[in-house]
């Protein structure tokens, strides 16, 4: 039996780009919640992905995944290239991390988040899963003030500069990595101060769009390039620049990134080469952090909070949710 649309496209796809993909990530939340500080990544990882399967397959579209966790049919993750949705409604891209701070998760440590972006098809970057490097800062500076190929020092001599303030009232959020070894010590040369996460890229590059109230100008460092695409579109939303480049160091991911239309291994991506069009990107918190609270559960009652966020409209909404029907929030 088909499904059938009564409403317009365009009002579709608006309706979606608000509550619709909010249930998404709220229902993956809650799945990963329940194995908070059960120490298994894996299991947690699994159990925030078949739900953010089953929502997404609900929902009125034509999707595909274009951003996710592997890049092969037999992967058993959201992979690259699934179709999801009832195959009724308007084609869109949809990247995902079904659970952003796995170990965060497994540790019951603060700011594990569900996350994704939904955009108009052909909009989103079809970036292979590898390492990606990424600047960013927030909104209000003139393009360029920082560049992915300059020295950590310099550029944030460039923002102190553009901000007006000293050196030393800059904050630079890095991923406490090995790797990001000079990058520290590059940025503590300037007398600036560096704010060290475990993890959790996605919500690092949104903290910078608001110095104001988290304290961080500037995010800086090596990740995954499916959470660089998906802060890319947060960005796209709220506001703020960012720089990125695919590492594919080795001929098998030049060969994969070939595959999906990458064509200049070396390119710098700003936010538009990655996030084009109206697109959306909601999060759901998992464990409670600087950016969302964690799922709470009460006796008769499931607590969610979730940022969604449009690029059309600039709108950014913080929605609070009580479950009621805790039984059916578990076994769906």
């Amino acid at each position: 039996m088909s499904t059938q649309i009564s409403v317009p496209p365009q009002l579709l796809l608006e309706r979606i780009l608000t509550l619709e993909i909010v249930r998404v990530t709220e229902r993956a939340a809650v799945s990963a919640a329940r194995l908070r500080g059960h120490g298994n990544e894996k299991a947690a990882d699994q159990a925030a992905v078949d739900a953010m399967r089953r929502e997404l397959n609900k929902l009125p579209i034509e999707g595909t995944v274009v951003i996710g966790e592997g890049e092969r049919d037999e992967a058993p993750m959201l992979f690259i290239g699934e179709q999801v949705g009832i195959k009724a409604g308007p084609h869109v891209d949809i990247a995902v991390d079904p659970l952003e701070g796995t170990t965060l998760c497994a540790k019951n440590m603060p700011g594990s988040i569900a996350t994704m972006a939904m955009a108009d098809g052909g909009t989103l970057l079809h970036a292979p899963d590898v390492y990606m490097q990424k600047i960013a800062v927030g909104p209000g500076y003139a393009k360029g003030v920082v560049e992915l190929d300059a020295t950590p020092a310099d550029n944030v001599r460039r923002l102190a500069k553009a901000k007006g303030v000293d050196v030393s009232a800059i904050t630079v959020l890095v991923l406490d990595r090995l790797r990001h070894a000079d990058i520290i010590q590059g940025v503590r040369s300037t007398g600036a101060a560096v704010r060290l996460i475990t993890d959790g890229d996605v919500a690092g590059v949104i903290h910078c769009a608001d110095p104001e109230n988290t304290g961080v100008d500037m995010y800086l460092g090596i990740g995954g390039a499916p959470e660089g695409v998906l802060a890319a579109v947060a960005l796209r939303c709220i506001g703020g620049q960012m720089q990125c480049r695919l590492i594919l160091d080795t001929e098998e991911k030049r060969e994969r990134a070939r595959k999906m239309g990458v064509t200049d291994p070396r390119m710098i991506y700003g936010i538009e080469d990655m996030a084009k069009g109206d697109c959306l990107f909601a999060a759901t918190g998992v464990t409670t952090g600087s950016l969302l609270s964690g799922v709470k559960f009460r006796k008769d009652v499931i607590e969610t909070e979730t940022v969604v966020m449009r690029s059309v409209t600039g709108t950014v909404r913080y929605i609070k949710a009580e479950h009621r029907q805790f039984e059916k929030f578990h076994l769906d």
